[in-house]
């Protein structure tokens, strides 16, 4: 590790010279906060008294947030509706800085809101207890969908890297990706995907970023040690024709598996007292994608991505890490 920390640190730096388009599924993520207060006489449950709410961005848009906070330009592609929860993802993109002219709102849609109550008190840790999901019905318009298209060709040209963030709410569709696809082929950049639910349908990327359990799922072999985890990556690699795969396991750390190279286990960053996964894949994702858009080698891209995902879930809520924090992360292992 030492030997690479010059190239971690000059990937880092070259952060803000990259251009990275994120495209999938934009969400709102809503915390609602309240104080316990007793037990309910109509049911056995806790009354909460309201004391604030925050709202945050989610899905791909936590991805696109996530690229932003590292430095790079990001470019959201995606769909909202026009709803109150539309005009507040917007919002929340404008007061950040982030380009909204790559989104499109569609009449009748509902955009996505994953709401979380969190009960606690003052001086004690706010725990979630339940969260309530709204979710759009049905597929793109074909208006939508030519409308997405248009605006990824126009905005593609700086491009360094494309991001898919498949929450599984059909922004991606097959007509989308293989623009993506072939955009990304006439350019040379790489595509990685994060997808919660269909990532066999995403053949010839770059890189796909699963977790553990999602590869067990997807290969249908154990995963419970590390000649299985390579096993099963290996499979999973070659089911995707895909270059790498960047398994994230954990308290285990990574796996970083390439096609034409080795298999690289990565141990965990910090400790694995974990304060809040939430969000903590498009932190990855976001990482890995902006260090290869930098020409990063993708071992280096990889451990830059266990460092700030081993930042983030340290976090409470839906968070981002910045480049400031990956250079003092990097400090540390200086010592």
């Amino acid at each position: 590790m030492t030997g690479a920390l010059p190239r971690l640190h000059a990937a880092v730096d070259g952060f803000g010279a990259s251009t990275v388009i994120v495209v999938g599924d934009l969400l709102v993520d809503e915390y609602l906060f309240g104080k316990p207060g007793r037990i309910s006489r109509e049911a056995p449950v806790l009354i909460l008294r309201f004391t604030e709410r925050e709202v945050m961005l989610g899905g791909a848009a936590n991805a696109a947030h996530n690229v932003y906070a590292l430095g790079a330009r990001v470019i959201p592609i995606g769909v909202v509706g026009r709803d109150a929860a539309g005009d507040e993802l917007l919002s929340l993109f404008e007061a950040v800085g982030i380009p909204t002219y790559g989104i499109v709102r569609e009449i009748g849609r509902r955009t996505p809101v994953k709401t979380r109550i969190m009960a606690g008190g003052y001086q004690a840790t706010r725990q979630q207890i339940v969260r309530l999901d709204r979710e759009p019905i049905g597929d793109l318009l074909p208006i939508t969908e030519g409308e997405l298209i248009a605006r990824l060709t126009a905005v593609a040209g700086p491009a360094q890297a494309i991001i898919v963030s498949d929450y599984g709410y059909g922004t991606v569709t097959p007509g989308l990706f293989e623009q993506i696809k072939a955009i990304a082929r006439r350019a040379d950049v790489p595509v990685t995907v994060d997808s919660r639910y269909e990532l066999p349908r995403f053949v010839g990327i770059t890189a796909a970023t699963p977790n553990e359990a999602e590869l067990g799922q997807l290969t249908g072999l154990a995963v419970d040690d590390e000649p299985s985890v390579e096993k099963s990556g290996r499979q999973l690699l070659e089911r995707l024709a895909a270059r790498m795969l960047l398994v994230t396991r954990g308290s285990q750390g990574m796996l970083l598996l390439e096609r034409d190279g080795p298999s690289t286990f990565i141990p965990i960053h910090g400790t694995d007292e974990i304060a809040d996964v939430t969000g903590a894949g498009d932190t990855v994702i976001g990482t890995f994608s902006v260090a290869l858009a930098c020409g990063a080698a993708p071992v280096h891209a990889a451990v830059l991505a266990n460092i700030a995902g081993g930042i983030v879930v340290m976090k409470r809520g839906t968070a981002t890490v910045s480049a400031a924090e990956l250079r003092e992360a990097l400090a540390t292992l200086e010592k």
